[in-house]
Parts: C-alpha cells; sequence; structure tokens
C-alpha cells in the first residue's frame, strides 16, 4: 500500500537526522586524530590548494598534471594510513560511518527504495497500529487449536468446535493473503474468550508486514476519538490526526464493539464511520460478543443493514479459552 505523505516525510525526516549524526560523529573522529597526529592536520589542509593547482595547470594545457596529482594523492594516502595505524587508529577512522552501508543513510540505492526504508515503513506502521508488542505473541505462528473442543459439535453445524476453527483460521490467513481484492470487512462474532481477538491480531500482523497501514483500538478508545473530534478537538492534541487514521487508514480494528456507553451519538458516529470507510473502499474489522439481533437493538437498522450487506460474517464457537488457559 502506497505511503502518505505524511509517512514519506516522517521516514525522510528521520534519514536526515541519521545524517547529521553521522557527520557529527565523523567530525568528532577527525578532531581527535588532528590532536594526536597534527601532521594529518597539515595533509588535509594541503589537498584542497594542490586540487586547485592541478586544474589551473590542466587548463594552461599540462597534460600530466593529472597523473602527477593522481599519484601524490596515493602517496598521501598511503603515509596517512601508516600514521593512522602506528597510532592505534584504524585506517578508515575519520572516514564517514553509515546506520544502512548500502543506501549510506539516504534511502535510497539506485533511484530505489532501500530495503532499510521499507524497515522503516514496517515500523512505522507498527507503531501507528498500536499492536507492536501483541504481536509478537498473538499471530498465526502462535496461535493454536488445542484449546478447542474436538467432541463438541458446533450447533446447526455437521462439524467440531476444534474442527470449525481450524477452518476459520485458514480463512482468515486467506483474508489477510489477498486484502484488499477478495473482501475488506470481517465482522467476528461469539461469546467471551473464543478467539476473535486473537484471530484480529493475527491479520493485523500479516497486513503490517504487507506495508498496509492498521489501526486498532478498543470500542471505548473508538468513540472517544470520535467524541473529542465532535465537541472539543481544539482541547486535544492529536485529536483531528487519529480522527483522520479512523477515516483513511487501510485497514481499522475495531475490539469489543458494543462495551461502551451506548447512545444516539455512539451510533450515529458508528454508521457514519462504518459507511465513509466502505465509500472510501478501506477495510474494517469488527468484534462483538452481540449477535445480529442485538447489534440491531444496541444500535440501528441502517447499521445492522450496511453490515450485513458489506462485511463478511465470521461467528466463532467455544468456551472461554483465557479460563482454560488459567486452569
Amino acid at each position: 500500500m502506497a505511503l502518505t505523505n505524511t509517512q514519506v516525510q516522517t521516514i525522510m525526516r528521520g534519514y536526515e537526522e541519521q545524517q547529521l549524526r553521522n557527520r557529527r560523529e565523523q567530525m568528532k573522529r577527525v578532531e581527535e586524530v588532528y590532536e594526536k597526529l597534527p601532521q594529518i592536520r597539515e595533509m588535509d589542509a594541503q589537498t584542497g590548494p594542490r586540487a586547485a593547482a592541478c586544474a589551473r595547470r590542466m587548463l594552461e594545457g599540462d597534460g600530466q598534471a593529472r597523473e602527477r596529482l593522481r599519484r601524490a594523492m596515493a602517496e598521501q594516502r598511503s603515509r596517512r594510513e601508516a600514521l593512522l595505524l602506528e597510532a592505534g587508529f584504524p585506517v578508515d577512522y575519520m572516514e564517514p560511518r553509515y546506520r544502512c552501508p548500502e543506501c549510506r543513510d539516504t534511502g535510497f540505492v539506485q533511484g530505489k527504495r532501500c530495503r532499510c526504508f521499507e524497515e522503516a515503513r514496517i515500523q512505522m506502521l507498527y507503531d501507528q497500529s498500536n499492536l507492536r508488542r501483541i504481536l509478537e505473541k498473538e499471530n498465526f505462528s502462535t496461535l493454536s487449536d488445542r484449546y478447542y473442543d474436538d467432541s463438541r459439535m458446533v450447533p446447526g453445524l455437521d462439524v467440531t468446535e476444534r474442527a470449525y476453527m481450524f477452518w476459520a483460521v485458514g480463512e482468515c490467513r486467506d483474508f489477510a493473503r489477498e486484502f484488499p481484492e477478495k473482501g475488506r470487512n470481517l465482522l467476528f462474532t461469539g461469546g467471551t474468550g473464543v478467539g476473535k481477538t486473537f484471530l484480529t491480531n493475527c491479520i493485523a500482523k500479516e497486513l503490517i508486514d504487507r506495508y498496509v497501514s492498521v489501526i486498532y483500538l478498543v470500542s471505548q478508545d473508538f468513540f472517544e476519538i470520535l467524541s473529542r473530534y465532535r465537541f472539543n478537538r481544539e482541547e486535544q492534541e492529536g485529536t483531528e490526526e487519529a480522527y483522520r487514521y479512523i477515516l483513511d487508514c487501510d485497514m481499522l480494528m475495531i475490539d469489543d464493539l458494543g462495551t461502551e456507553m451506548n447512545n444516539t451519538f455512539v451510533s450515529s458516529q458508528l454508521f457514519y464511520c462504518i459507511n465513509e470507510r466502505i465509500e472510501r473502499e478501506k477495510g474494517t474489522i469488527i468484534s462483538t460478543n452481540l449477535s445480529m439481533a442485538g447489534l440491531r437493538d444496541r444500535y440501528s437498522d441502517r447499521v445492522t443493514s450496511r453490515i450485513m450487506s458489506d462485511y463478511r460474517l465470521m461467528p466463532l464457537y467455544g468456551s472461554d479459552i483465557r479460563l482454560k488457559k488459567n486452569r
């Protein structure tokens, strides 16, 4: 997914700051050498005038001037390296040092983004998502179906809870791998502790690793941002930017919908956000303990209708995994 101008500017600002640090650190090393080896300072001071004199002689028709300068500079380099080694310095001690030698901390190699630029991009997406730490623990590689019963059947389906979960995990993998071509929106429903948040996090990691911008918000935090933007954005720094991210990020994840205090503002803002993101062709994943009937009763028919028409419903079954892990 393409970076926003703000994201590109932030990454490039990081490179500019790194370049300044590189120059400061190089100058410290240079001054250290000059203090210990003043003869190297003298050699460096002669380099500019020597090159200028060579250029003048070339303009005057001296065809050998360039070759003489090359030999002189090679001799000076050899002497310089010998002095550095004798004083206990590496021969490249005065040279620039880069965090990324491939692009020399510019972010680009031959006009293309360096791998370090892409790494910075991923780190930015992780920081922006609010999920950096949790995704180290909750992802497809750490997911296990051992807490799902292989003897209990899913109501209305001729499969066990474990078999159904195995299928659901496969569907979530496909969703993350194929987003957005084969679907943008998911609704996870089910009781407490059946894996809704875990699967949401699994999808989040896969998307971020594909450079998809993800924002994860618990329901209360989601509506708090909307409320601040509506009523007192001037008093809350960062509110406008957070609100913009909610509408513009590639994937918005709203966890535990239905646990917030409900009122007409909440219902209207939920519809606006869902509808606006659909119109902008952005993805949304919602998890809730509520059934479809419960969503209709708590919010409105138009909210439920929009979800039913544009979201893939993914009900999850089973008992509370958190309780099983604590036994």
